[in-house]
């Protein structure tokens, strides 16, 4: 759509936007993440719906270019890219163009692939400062957009798996399976910061957002009757304040006017939206993509504070703490097309 594409290329690449992101649906059976041996995912069959939450009725229909590699894993998806690994290849994929991108090949023996790779964009690939980080349980590789080569840096995260990556006011932050955060610094050489907090809760079920220059924490929490019924799952949602040694997690109780948007697989990324009124959606809202067998059921909106659905908790719980992410499955996210980061 042209009119549209002329009116989000006017927006700056910010962290919080005036309109939502589009919907990403996978086309293909529904598969639960971890139902049986990963394997890659076969891109000839790699296809999926995109639609505007506030016009149900439009839909594009995209897919993978027809002459990429045969299987890859799945590692994420930054700045309108789907990221892709096997072996020594990898391969970025515009969720709303279709067109691909193929960076050099990788190290061998990167270990990126079964259960361990997440990777993120550090600014849209147009942009002259853009890097590609893809992480393993030990390693994590660097391509500057536009060179030959990889960089490789050890982590020292006592061989944890990565559990989410968002990029923060300049610098990179990651949360491992130990939920301990960590800063990733690049100049003036690369080393990695363990983010000192105050120790007041242990998290559950989380996802880390970027809201303006907020850094928030949603926490999925449930109540003493269990799992059974809609009642018995909430969210919370913290902001970290950095102004105190150690830092603070802020529980907040009110969003305002924004609304947030995450999906159960932590790879995908998450967004901040403003005023979500002028689209139609509601402020104080988590707007969660989730895994469903029915085709009208894609996303569900909770109302920050209000009960969440029992189908929308199953969703989640195949993706909780405990679950490391399954590089065989493409699932339900929120995505920004690339175009609407501007020229960089």
């Amino acid at each position: 759509c042209r009119s549209w594409r002329a009116a989000v290329s006017t927006f700056p690449s910010v962290h919080t936007f005036s309109f939502p992101p589009l919907h990403l649906k996978p086309d293909g059976p529904y598969v639960h993440p971890h139902s049986g041996p990963i394997k890659p995912i076969p891109l000839s069959n790699c296809k999926w719906q995109l639609s505007d939450p506030s016009k149900k009725n439009l839909s594009l229909a995209c897919s993978v270019p027809k002459n990429s590699p045969n299987k890859m894993h799945y590692l994420g998806c930054s700045y309108g890219y789907l990221i892709f690994s096997h072996k020594v290849h990898c391969l970025l994929v515009d969720v709303y163009t279709g067109s691909k991108v193929m960076p050099p090949k990788l190290p061998p023996n990167n270990d990126l692939g079964y259960f361990c790779g997440i990777g993120i964009l550090t600014a849209p690939l147009i942009s002259p400062n853009s890097c590609l980080l893809l992480f393993s349980r030990d390693s994590m590789f660097e391509w500057h957009v536009g060179t030959n080569s990889w960089s490789e840096h050890t982590l020292t995260l006592d061989y944890e798996l990565i559990y989410q990556i968002v990029s923060f006011k300049g610098d990179i932050f990651v949360i491992d399976a130990l939920l301990r955060l960590h800063a990733i610094h690049f100049r003036p050489q690369f080393h990695m910061q363990k983010i000192a907090i105050k120790k007041e809760f242990v998290p559950m079920n989380s996802w880390l957002v970027v809201c303006g220059d907020m850094l928030l924490m949603i926490d999925q929490r449930f109540s003493s009757g269990g799992l059974g019924g809609s009642s018995n799952a909430f969210f919370r949602v913290f902001r970290l304040n950095f102004s105190v040694e150690p830092a603070k997690w802020v529980k907040l109780e009110k969003l305002e006017n924004y609304a947030l948007f995450v999906s159960p697989d932590r790879r995908n990324p998450t967004f901040c939206c403003m005023s979500p009124e002028r689209w139609g959606g509601k402020s104080n809202c988590i707007y969660f993509a989730r895994l469903s067998e029915d085709p009208d059921e894609t996303w569900t909106a909770v109302e920050f504070g209000q009960p969440v659905p029992d189908s929308a908790v199953r969703s989640m719980i195949f993706y909780d703490i405990s679950s490391p992410p399954d590089s065989g499955v493409l699932s339900s996210l929120w995505v920004f097309p690339s175009l609407v980061y501007g020229s960089g």
